[in-house]
């Protein structure tokens, strides 16, 4: 473990991407790594399509799994517009790795709102490292859409000073035989070239 400070890192998006098995497999990665780690989430009404956020920090020593609003260095954001909903918690040095997906939410679908076209020039604009990710399409290529969580690991995990043969262990012990090898190549492929 090289230093002492606790970090955040915040996965955000809609039920149903995978956020909350995304930030069981990184806990299990930084755990591994010789950190502690805290973390908390909230489903809201996932089911449904709602938000679902999940906080991780870890550190030599973590004693709330909850950053402090402005303090969040990392976000993960499984949905363009749900980025837009946290800008609050992000330090102003933030990095933001941006699945490119368009899910309308329900006041978008009636015709009451209008989904915000220019999402990632404006964070491109306002933070210094943000990567914008066509996760569904890379998972699709690895062999099924739901790796798309796992393409966001791998672009996570070029941000950390963490092995790769650590996350590639804890990938391998995360699913089933038969989805490790297509989990394995969605990992890779989120790493940026």
């Amino acid at each position: 473990m090289k230093e002492d400070r606790v970090k955040s890192i915040l996965f955000a998006g809609v039920g149903g991407q995978g956020i909350i098995r995304a930030s069981d497999i990184l806990c299990e990665v930084m755990m591994e790594a010789g950190y502690d780690v805290k973390k908390s989430e909230v489903h809201g009404m996932a089911q449904r399509g709602g938000c679902v956020t999940s906080h991780v920090r870890y550190g030599r020593k973590v004693y709330s799994p909850l950053a402090e609003p402005g303090t969040v260095e990392t976000l993960v954001s499984f949905e363009k517009m749900e980025a837009l909903r946290y800008l609050k918690d992000l330090s102003p040095n933030a990095s933001i790795i941006l699945n490119t997906e368009q899910i309308n939410p329900p006041a978008v679908n009636t015709g009451d709102a209008d989904y915000p076209l220019d999402i990632i020039e404006y964070l491109k604009m306002h933070y210094p490292q943000v990567m914008a990710i066509e996760a569904l399409l890379l998972a699709q290529r690895a062999g099924n859409l739901k790796a798309a969580n796992v393409v966001l690991l791998g672009a996570l995990s070029s941000l950390m000073d963490i092995p790769h043969a650590i996350w590639e262990s804890v990938i391998r012990k995360s699913f089933p035989q038969k989805l490790v090898k297509l989990n394995l190549e969605a990992f890779q492929m989120g790493i940026p070239a």
